[in-house]
């Protein structure tokens, strides 16, 4: 079938991204659902620092690639072997497919699935396959890799089972794509990686897309929590949901720490504030990801003599099929007030400057509605 999607050509133009223009929206062919795979409309697509990342160059990925890896939308067609997906099912897309078969699948979320992570580097889905294609000047047919097992910066997705889980339709599509990334890496820093016991106060630094949802998760499970971020905008945005809200500099100078720290901004200052705020025998989890040649510095003393643990937590420690029901529910429950990431809706002609506005840090999660515009 025909579709329209956002397709990045060329790694590492420079911003500003509306004016470079990365990201070309066009017309591709997608074939059908292959064997374990099925066919998506998508209603709605997070825009993610991954995202970002890729446009970027600071995580390189095979191109030209169809973006867009946190979307929820509805089933339109089942492949060959499917039987727990219905047509007219809402599913929540998520970026790491777990193939239930590699020692990484046994571990409870802990390590991501090796499966699911090569094919997530090769850009195909998890069977290796790749669905997208485009004809090329030569009038030749062209392969488009895909983002992370979904792009859904695009009016359909075609995606591998073990990349969705269904939700009901009483969630909306645009929290229900959130549950894809944002939520299951910050709430799952919280729940599945730091697990505070209750009582126990929750520091998150770093109030992006992300961090804000580690602190709502933290919240809806009865926790104190500690925002931190060095933007001025992100600290009013977080203070409604926080019990308090610092710069990194007031962390320091008041000697502020928490038993469970998140460091979810991604950066080797943030890292280090994050070590710094934890509470002798308390637990630094790091989600955040930063450019890989980045270094922070730590003192080996400082985590003997505290008895701290640091913990790197990838998607948030998460098994999706498992822990976005319970997200769901939390919101279900007016407990998680996931409305309160969605900073913007942008139509599939806007993503160059979706990523502006994320890049510059004027957004949490900016919502691409594929049949806006």
């Amino acid at each position: 079938m025909e579709i329209v999607g956002a397709v990045l050509e060329e790694v590492g133009r420079p911003a500003p991204y509306a004016t470079s223009r990365p990201l070309v929206v066009g017309t591709l062919d997608l074939d059908p659902p292959g064997p374990g795979e099925l066919l998506v409309e998508v209603e709605a697509a997070g825009v993610c620092h991954s995202d970002l990342s890729v446009v970027d160059g600071s995580r390189p990925r095979p191109v030209p690639m169809l973006l867009g890896h946190e979307a929820a939308g509805l089933v339109r067609e089942v492949g060959p072997g499917v039987d727990d997906v219905a047509v007219g099912d809402r599913v929540v897309m998520t970026f790491l497919p777990r193939c239930g078969a590699c020692a990484e699948c046994s571990t409870d979320g802990r390590l991501p699935c090796s499966t699911g992570s090569a094919a997530n580097a090769e850009g195909t889905l998890l069977g290796g396959a790749r669905r997208l294609h485009r004809r090329g000047d030569d009038g030749r047919r062209h392969d488009v890799a895909h983002h992370l097992g979904v792009s859904a910066f695009a009016t359909h997705a075609v995606v591998a089972r073990a990349s969705v889980v269904p939700v009901g339709a009483d969630v909306p599509p645009d929290v229900a794509a959130l549950l894809g990334c944002a939520v299951l890496t910050g709430g799952g820093a919280v729940l599945n990686a730091g697990r505070p016991v209750p009582g126990e106060a929750v520091m998150v630094v770093g109030l992006g897309g992300v961090g804000l949802a580690a602190v709502l998760v933290a919240r809806a499970l009865g926790h104190e929590v500690i925002g931190v971020d060095a933007l001025p905008g992100k600290l009013e945005t977080a203070r409604p949901h926080a019990s308090t809200v610092l710069t990194p500099d007031e962390v320091a100078d008041r000697g502020v720490t928490a038993p469970v720290v998140v460091e979810a901004a991604g950066s080797a200052r943030a890292f280090e504030t994050a070590l710094a705020a934890t509470a002798p025998g308390g637990t630094t989890v790091t989600v955040g990801l930063p450019s890989a040649d980045a270094r922070a510095s730590v003192s080996p003393l400082a985590l003997v003599a505290g008895a701290r643990q640091v913990v790197g937590s990838y998607l948030g420690s998460s098994v999706p099929s498992r822990d976005v029901p319970r997200y769901a529910q939390l919101w279900r429950e007016g407990r998680l007030p996931l409305e309160a990431l969605i900073s913007g809706r942008v139509s599939l002609d806007r993503v160059d400057e979706a990523m502006d506005d994320l890049a510059e840090g004027r957004a949490l999660r900016q919502v691409v509605v594929p049949g806006d515009g």
